[in-house]
């Protein structure tokens, strides 16, 4: 029974959390402020957090700040009345693994919850991936080259994992965005291409190939 920490301070809000998650099969715990959210997050006893942004204590963008500091492995879902695009962004770069804006339906969130707790397990089942001298460490969201360590974003270390872990798949843009950053882009965004030059440049040039007409692939 996976166990869920909900880290929200408006209490009818938490509760109907809690209930509907309590209803489906997990096990809830609510906190009210962000301080007393990020203790609890790295006491080790739970498999995913929802994470409101408008905290008293530590705001959410805090809160994961001092996750990412403590490379904590936690998949984090932020739930939040902030909905603009600088936000979005803001809260996926801080290292939250998704993002839903209020009102929300119940339904996509525990969807959603579903999802990231999969993708988790199905990551600790490996602690390395490896593609020649470029090693992930998964469980500690540290990369390599060789013996040195290449310090990389949230964003930037699940691209690569992605990559490693198709290899010699050739991945789409689309499938690429789906993937690492979970929410729709305009199509005609180019955020794929660069992210892709930062591992090119961060890691090794030769390490992912573009594939004409598709996307990207990794040897």
């Amino acid at each position: 029974m996976s166990r869920i920490l909900v880290v929200e301070d408006e209490e009818r809000i938490a509760s109907f959390i809690a209930k509907g998650l309590r209803a489906e099969g997990f096990t809830p715990t609510v906190v009210g402020d962000g301080v007393t959210g990020f203790d609890y997050a790295m006491s080790g006893e739970f498999d995913l957090v929802v994470l409101d942004i408008g905290l008293p204590g530590m705001d959410g963008y805090r809160v994961l700040e001092r996750l990412r500091e403590e490379r904590s492995p936690l998949p984090v879902i932020v739930l939040t009345a902030r909905d603009s695009v600088t936000d979005t962004v803001a809260a996926l770069e801080g290292g939250a693994a998704d993002y839903m804006s209020k009102p929300f339906r119940f339904a996509e969130l525990v969807a959603r919850v579903r999802l990231r707790l999969r993708t988790t397990s199905e990551t600790l089942v490996s602690d390395d991936l490896t593609s020649g001298d470029v090693r992930l460490d998964l469980r500690s969201r540290r990369a390599y080259v060789g013996d040195r360590e290449v310090e990389l974003s949230a964003r930037e270390f699940a691209l690569a994992e992605v990559l490693i872990r198709h290899r010699g798949q050739a991945l789409s843009r689309e499938q690429l965005l789906s993937h690492v950053w979970g929410y729709d882009f305009d199509p005609g965004s180019n955020v794929v291409d660069v992210y892709v030059g930062y591992l090119r440049r961060k890691l090794r040039a030769s390490l992912i190939t573009t594939v004409r007409g598709v996307g990207y692939r990794v040897e």
